[in-house]
């Protein structure tokens, strides 16, 4: 699926549209010179109904979860990205991923304080040097995804491979059996 045919949106080159991106999002997208960004309504920010109104398949569409992991004290915050159609296996893969006793997503506060982005609008690109994101496999080998801009009143488009590339980015099978 191309930029042009990815839903009703009116996609442009993200690195040119700095006023729809966080910042952190806005320093990191220069090096992805391939992602695209389009303006949405805030309100139809989340996955299901971003999906529905702008005719993006859910297969499509990817989100990023922060998550907290703690082991002897020590909170540490990782990244998990999984399509739409799919669920971050938490309990099992990512905690044994991070090394950590517990993991559990992170509180909303802490999510958008951390990562200087909207709730609803998080990312994996511009995250804090040294988080590990956790890409799921079918995130990086979509042709084309959709993600948050760090915004809730827009969505970025890039290759699956680009999200895969991303500083802190490791590919594992991360989903919950369907």
């Amino acid at each position: 699926m191309t930029a042009n045919a990815m839903g009703t949106l009116d996609w442009q080159l993200a690195a040119g549209r700095a006023d729809l991106l966080a910042g952190p999002v806005a320093a990191a997208i220069g090096r992805r010179p391939e992602a695209k960004v389009a303006e949405i309504d805030p309100e139809l920010a989340d996955t299901a109904a971003f999906c529905e109104r702008y005719e993006v398949p859910l297969e499509a569409s990817a989100n990023c979860v922060i998550v907290a992991a703690k082991r002897g004290g020590e909170v540490s915050h990782a990244a998990c990205v999984v399509l739409a159609t799919d669920r971050a296996d938490v309990n099992g893969v990512v905690r044994k991923r991070l090394g950590a006793r517990k993991v559990s997503f992170a509180p909303m506060a802490d999510a958008t304080s951390l990562t200087s982005m909207e709730y609803g609008g998080i990312t994996p690109v511009g995250l804090p040097a040294g988080w590990p994101v956790l890409v799921d496999e079918a995130v990086a080998d979509a042709p084309q995804v959709v993600i948050g801009s760090g915004l809730r009143r827009s969505k970025l488009l890039l290759p699956g491979k680009s999200v895969a590339d991303l500083p802190g980015a490791e590919v594992l099978a991360l989903t919950l059996a369907r």
